[in-house]
């Protein structure tokens, strides 16, 4: 999403967009509760609760770290350990600093079904495994992709929300946008917001119970989760070196002075930041690797 100069000067964008999972829930403990609780009913545990309120004062941090001026407008997903997950990080922020909140159904869980048996659940997530994440739908549930679906008709709400900007703010003040939700639900909205392929998303971890992925607005207009997060951390996200390139990109650019990434992103500015992923599989350049190793051991 990318803004040109001369736009970016008319155009007000949130600073940070935080994505942030819940806390670990009762069903996260014992997957028998779906079996009791409908999913959208099933609450924190008490592990859960305390991870919530200690993702709040990390937030906190980040937020106060660049400005005191700063506030925070809030979607949350509607079931209740998102919820809870909210009124926990909430605590961590003064009333003056949260401009608004709104439950966002489209960012709620995949849906599995209704009641769920655990062991019958077991064999769909073998199936889905070897079937693929993203395109197996789960027998009176969802796929990945109708979640993509959703999703992507909510970033278009977002995108207006912005446009009309609807966030109260004063003048020289920090909004930064947090959306509570769900692990795939999360996965979704990078893949839907990078544009990236269904095989990029196959690779990505979930995050960790309250575990949270931010979106910084960098100085060429676009945001990137590179400017938060470091190598290392994307890496074992499951971000390949392609993406984690791009999102270096999207933060500074290619006249970024740092001498460890300045050769890679001369080529990036050379060719088509997806040109291996359509036209030289993963596995094809791993094969090349192997061919390249095993040719300089007979030298």
């Amino acid at each position: 999403m990318s803004i040109s100069g001369e736009v970016l000067e008319q155009r007000w964008l949130p600073k940070r967009i935080i994505l942030v999972r819940h806390g670990e829930s009762m069903g996260n403990k014992d997957e028998g509760m779906y079996g009791i609780l409908p999913d959208h009913s099933i609450p924190l545990s008490p592990q859960g609760m305390e991870q919530a309120k200690q993702a709040g004062i990390l937030i906190r941090q980040l937020l106060d770290h660049d400005s005191t001026k700063w506030k925070v407008y809030i979607y949350v997903s509607p079931y209740e350990r998102t919820r809870s997950t909210l009124r926990e990080i909430g605590r961590a922020f003064p009333k003056n600093k949260v401009i608004g909140a709104r439950e966002e159904c489209r960012v709620r869980e995949q849906d599995f079904g209704n009641f769920q048996d655990a062991k019958k659940m077991k064999q769909l997530k073998e199936i889905r495994n070897k079937f693929g994440r993203f395109f197996y739908r789960f027998p009176e549930g969802e796929s990945g992709a109708d979640v993509y679906d959703r999703v992507s008709n909510f970033l278009e709400s977002l995108w207006r929300d912005i446009e009309m900007k609807r966030f109260p703010q004063e003048v020289g003040e920090e909004v930064n946008l947090v959306i509570v939700s769900h692990g795939l639900a999360i996965r979704i909205f990078l893949m839907r917001w990078f544009r990236w392929t269904v095989g990029q998303f196959e690779l990505l971890k979930n995050p960790k119970n309250c575990e949270y992925r931010v979106m910084q607005l960098g100085g060429r207009g676009e945001y990137s989760l590179a400017i938060h997060h470091d190598h290392e951390k994307l890496k074992a996200w499951g971000l390949s070196e392609e993406m984690i390139a791009d999102q270096k990109l999207r933060a500074w650019g290619p006249g970024h002075q740092n001498t460890q990434f300045e050769e890679q992103k001369k080529e990036e500015q050379d060719q088509c930041m997806w040109f291996d992923a359509f036209f030289y599989p993963q596995e094809e350049n791993d094969e090349e690797t192997t061919e390249d190793e095993e040719a300089s051991s007979q030298l």
